[in-house]
This record gives C-alpha cells, sequence and structure tokens, in this order.
C-alpha cells in the first residue's frame, strides 16, 4: 500500500492545508468505495474494502498533528516510542507538575479549569509551530520526537480536563 502523503497525493511535511487533505480523501474514497464495487468478485471487493480502509487510516493520521507527526518521523526512521522513552527536559517536567497542581486546586472549578484548558491551547499552537519548523525546516527529528511527546501528554491532559469540566456542567 502506498504511504500515506502519497496516497493523497500530498507533499510529505508537517504542514498540510487541511481543505486540501479532505479534498484527496474524498476523491481516494470515491474511487475505492466498497459501493462502487458490490457487484464485482469477491477478490475486487476485498481489494477495494483494503483501500478504504487503508484511506481512513491515512485521513485519521493526517488530519490530527500529533499523529501526522508520528508518522513523519516514523517514515524518517525515528520511533516515539512514547510509552517507554519519556525523557523530557526538567523545565518541561516542572511545568507538568505546575498543571497536574492546578487541576487538583481547581477540582471542582469551573473558572479555573478553563484557564488552564485556555493557556495549554495556546502553549499546544506554540509548540506545533516549534513542531513544524523541526520536521520541515531543520529536519531536528530528536527536537520534534520531544515535542511530540511533549503534546501527547499535553493531549491527555486537556482530555481531562475537558472530563472534569462536564462533571462540573453535569
Amino acid at each position: 500500500m502506498q504511504d500515506y502523503f502519497s496516497l493523497f497525493n500530498l507533499p510529505e511535511q508537517f504542514a498540510l492545508e487541511r481543505p486540501a487533505l479532505e479534498a484527496a480523501y474524498r476523491n481516494v474514497q470515491a474511487q475505492v468505495h466498497p459501493d462502487r464495487f458490490a457487484h464485482r468478485s469477491e477478490a475486487e471487493r476485498r481489494v477495494a474494502m483494503q483501500w478504504a480502509t487503508h484511506a481512513n487510516e491515512a485521513y485519521r493520521a493526517l488530519k490530527n498533528p500529533i499523529e501526522r507527526a508520528r508518522y513523519l518521523l516514523k517514515r524518517r526512521g525515528l520511533e516515539i516510542d512514547a510509552e517507554r522513552n519519556t525523557a523530557m527536559s526538567p523545565a518541561f517536567l516542572m511545568q507538568q507538575m505546575a498543571w497536574r497542581e492546578a487541576v487538583e486546586e481547581a477540582e471542582g472549578k469551573a473558572e479555573p479549569l478553563e484557564r488552564l484548558a485556555q493557556d495549554l491551547r495556546r502553549d499546544e499552537g506554540v509548540m506545533l509551530e516549534d513542531l513544524a519548523k523541526a520536521l520541515d525546516e531543520t529536519a531536528d527529528l530528536k527536537g520534534a520526537a520531544e515535542l511530540v511527546r511533549r503534546l501527547m501528554f499535553m493531549e491527555k491532559l486537556r482530555s481531562e480536563i475537558d472530563e472534569a469540566l462536564a462533571q462540573i456542567d453535569g
């Protein structure tokens, strides 16, 4: 099967125009959708299903910036291995502790949790810009991998904050 970028005829880079990805995805899906092969042989239907599944996986990976970065790093020979490789700078580890404390202190209070979520989104935006530079301009794979691990942590924390806010809202 083709790599995700080739499948959608997109440049292999982190910076990606979302409308171009969506249009390419719709185009590929129109070509391989299993309904188009309903009256074909079993083998042709199976191949169409495999291509449709591959297109869905590719689209999901490329539309999510963290997954897109992980995919690019893997294609460039570097596995994130976030489960075992948790190495991060001491400054970021301290920031993690501060965020965790802020979440604990804000328990049951929407306003501080919303502020923290907003701060996280702002910091994530800066990190995504840094990630684009690391992957597309400087080829700093090690730095990109650390940024991906940081973003994964922040995404998880933001999800926990969203859950806490949902509980407050009832």
